[in-house]
């Protein structure tokens, strides 16, 4: 393929890997811990070098994550590769240092339905419980990554404005958390909505530094959000291998923004990932063996034995 490069962009994007988090929790088949922790380091193999590896959520919630401890006992980790984990309250936050966690992610709501909907909580006994956590897990030298969903849509509410969201980011932000990642839960967002919200956001004093985006491809706007995000100055993209996942609270949220897809868009336009795609690839039609179901990811089936581009 050749780059063609359009003005604006950054030269290099660091991609947020969360296929084996987000992903797999939004999987009805449960595999077992050594298979994860196989995903997560060919997923490294392939160049990615940010892998969210799990979640410290009751097992009662996320089923298919019962297993973190067991995972992060079996996983080697690769030099210059950072795996954080997501954690909802001080509890999680315990289980994740007993586990010499280094790094970790709190996942909250702009939105009060989903907010009682993920977390059994109002938005402002959610921030309530982060705070805590957040405080202590700084205290320790922890890197905090903070997760804002529904930002640009609500199954239940509707359109989500603008200031709502800026409202909520702030006060994540204001508690210590190094950065926020923008969850475009049910991907009802397009390009106009999210450069209008990373320039809010950047007006509130979030600069886009700060700021990672996170989308799901419900109605087909992933990429189109992520380059329009990317023209508006932000650097860190999440994204999921295979297009793995989804949200297990919102019926409506479709698989996260597929990792090939991402790499085929960014390899041209001659923005630098470091990831190997036909590594990524390869992992990704090895887990999709796994779970006994073909990738949704339009580039790994592109790029699969039988097709024309393989």
């Amino acid at each position: 393929m050749m780059a063609t490069a359009l003005p604006g962009l950054p030269e290099r994007v660091t991609i947020y890997e969360v296929g084996p988090r987000d992903g797999l929790q939004n999987e009805d088949t449960v595999l077992p811990a050594g298979v994860k922790a196989e995903f997560v380091t060919r997923l490294a193999g392939a160049g990615l070098r940010t892998i969210e590896t799990t979640s410290f959520v009751h097992p009662k919630w996320v089923p298919q994550l019962a297993d973190a401890e067991e995972l992060l006992g079996l996983l080697p980790r690769s030099p210059g590769v950072r795996y954080p984990v997501l954690v909802p309250n001080e509890r999680g936050l315990d289980r994740a240092l007993a586990l010499g966690a280094t790094e970790i992610a709190i996942f909250g709501s702009a939105t009060e339905t989903f907010a009682r909907r993920n977390l059994n909580r109002t938005v402002d006994e959610s921030l309530a419980m982060f705070a805590p956590v957040v405080e202590r897990a700084r205290a320790q030298g922890l890197w905090v990554r903070a997760y804002v969903s529904m930002v640009c849509g609500d199954p239940w509410e509707g359109e989500v404005p603008v200031e709502q969201v800026v409202s909520v980011a702030s006060r994540m932000m204001d508690m210590g958390c190094s950065q926020l990642s923008l969850g475009d839960t049910i991907g009802v967002g397009t390009p106009g909505q999210v450069t209008a919200l990373i320039r809010a956001l950047t007006d509130a004093g979030i600069g886009t530094d700060r700021l990672a985006v996170h989308f799901h491809d419900t109605y087909g706007q992933a990429l189109a959000n992520t380059l329009a995000a990317l023209q508006a100055g932000v650097t860190i993209v999440d994204a999921s291998a295979g297009g793995l996942g989804g949200c297990p609270y919102a019926e409506s949220a479709t698989g996260n923004l597929a990792t090939e897809d991402l790499v085929w868009m960014l390899d041209g336009l001659g923005v630098e990932t470091g990831v190997d795609l036909r590594e990524l690839v390869s992992t990704s039609r090895w887990m999709a063996g796994r779970l006994g179901r073909p990738s949704p990811s339009r580039v790994v089936q592109a790029l699969s034995p039988g097709s024309e581009q393989s």
